[in-house]
């Protein structure tokens, strides 16, 4: 216990330490992030993360031998919208 009254004689009356003032915007801080957490939490579990499943997400990918309908395709397609019918 006699080291210890030693070493306070020791620490330098110059120095500028944190004091009250600095416990006291620190456990602000503290109780500021906790309180934001504890907002965050609530909110999070109100979420509903239940999504209706993407249908594109379904289809399997084409692979590269069986390539889409390519812009060729897509030109000679009849404009008019009747389909495979030619009038004429």
């Amino acid at each position: 216990m006699t080291h210890l009254v030693s070493f306070a004689k020791e620490v330098d009356e110059d120095k500028v330490t944190p004091g009250v003032l600095g416990f006291i915007v620190f456990a602000a801080m503290a109780l500021a992030v906790w309180a934001l957490m504890k907002s965050m939490s609530r909110h999070m579990n109100r979420v509903d993360f239940d999504q209706a499943p993407d249908p594109e997400a379904e289809q399997p990918e084409q692979s590269a031998a069986e390539p889409s309908r390519t812009q060729a395709e897509a030109a000679q397609a009849e404009p008019s919208g009747q389909g495979g019918k030619k009038q004429g």
